[in-house]
């Protein structure tokens, strides 16, 4: 089975004096550190809410730095089970951001776009079998 993974990152930034500098500097360090090894993986601004429900900007700035809360989606393929991509995802991710704390927040399993199900419930390829490409003449 193959999973999408959405892993929250609260990455620090220093020097920066306004959210949107603080957003797009984090996004560019979190895309250095991943690059080029994970270059596969989504980096999106994540989301904060206050205690009260409040919807929050995804960055908290305080004495010129800020931590900035960015969501990394990658897929995860050939799994047994979603705990497994989960722990894929977290070690691939984590390797390569030191130092920043990471949290799991979903695991969708993805359709096998391989197969198919017939009406009769049985597996059918879509791949087509090498020997029916193969022509006798």
């Amino acid at each position: 089975m193959d999973c999408r993974v959405v892993v929250e990152a609260a990455v620090p930034v220093y020097d920066v004096e306004t959210e949107d500098e603080a957003i797009r500097i984090a996004i560019s360090k979190t895309g250095e550190m991943l690059n080029p090894d994970l270059k596969y993986v989504e980096i999106n601004m994540g989301s904060r809410t206050g205690p009260d429900g409040e919807t929050l900007p995804p960055a908290f700035i305080a004495a010129d730095e800020a931590l900035v809360a960015l969501e990394l989606e990658m897929t995860v393929f050939n799994v047994e089970q979603e705990e497994h991509a989960s722990r894929i995802a977290r070690k691939e991710i984590g390797q390569r951001l030191e130092n920043i704390p990471l949290k799991v927040l979903s695991v969708e399993i993805l359709d096998d776009e391989a197969t198919k199900t017939d009406g009769d419930g049985t597996d059918e390829e879509l791949i087509p079998d090498f020997d029916d490409l193969v022509d006798d003449h």
